[in-house]
């Protein structure tokens, strides 16, 4: 399953306050052309992808590290038992939640660190095994990967959020790569979304490329996630 390039959809001029046009019974939705409906979808997450970004990169960074440390105690609740199993994280960027002490911590109780990597543009992410101290290197948007470039299926992959709803439904940025890396991995991994309470909305719209997330956590808990494990 591929995943259309929201960033490559239909540009328009202004972000529009079309929520009406969304929703069934409010503005004639069912009016609506699959592909009318589609691009008002993708017009719409990047007006709230812009929006949330922006009130992120406004939380003061004290905040941000207390945010850390209990989203990474709920973690250590939801996933107790950790040794031998292949933990991919994110590197932390444009304000997210920075979970790299806790990353390092569960690897020294046994953990195997991955991180993911854009192989290839518009593809599936693949994930390269890599622990603190070892070599990074730039990688795609200048992200830090590892330089040693050993291949491996996560157990258990991290996926960071712009924004969720209540299904466990996740935007993200909008290039697709979690959403096309996710459709491709074996049966029985588990993804869990991470991100910050306030950024909980009624719906991200999905669409059959979304992928439901197995847990989101934030600093509140997991008590948004649409399942536990």
């Amino acid at each position: 399953m591929s995943d259309p390039q929201e960033d490559d959809a239909h540009d328009f001029a202004s972000p529009a306050c079309f929520l009406h046009e969304l929703s069934p019974g409010e503005g004639g939705m069912g009016d609506l052309s699959p592909a009318e409906r589609r691009a008002n979808i993708f017009r719409w997450r990047r007006a709230e992808r812009e929006r949330l970004l922006a009130q992120r990169m406004a939380i003061p960074a004290d905040q941000r590290a207390v945010d850390a440390e209990r989203i990474a105690a709920h973690l250590d609740t939801l996933l107790p038992a950790l040794e031998g199993k292949v933990v991919s994280l994110y590197w932390p960027m444009r304000c997210e939640p920075d979970l790299r002490a806790w990353f390092a911590a569960i690897l020294g109780r046994g953990a195997i660190g991955a991180l993911p990597v854009v192989a290839e543009k518009n593809a599936p992410l693949v994930f390269h095994l890599w622990q603190p101290g070892e070599k990074l290197k730039r990688g795609f948007w200048n992200i830090p990967v590892p330089e040693k470039e050993e291949a491996v299926t996560p157990d258990i992959a991290f996926a960071p959020i712009v924004g969720f709803d209540a299904e466990g439904y996740r935007l993200g940025y909008g290039g697709g790569y979690f959403d096309r890396t996710l459709a491709v991995l074996p049966a029985g991994r588990r993804v869990i979304g991470v991100g910050y309470s306030m950024f909980r909305i009624r719906t991200i719209y999905p669409l059959p490329h979304d992928i439901r997330m197995d847990a989101i956590v934030t600093e509140a808990g997991s008590a948004d996630a649409p399942t536990t494990f």
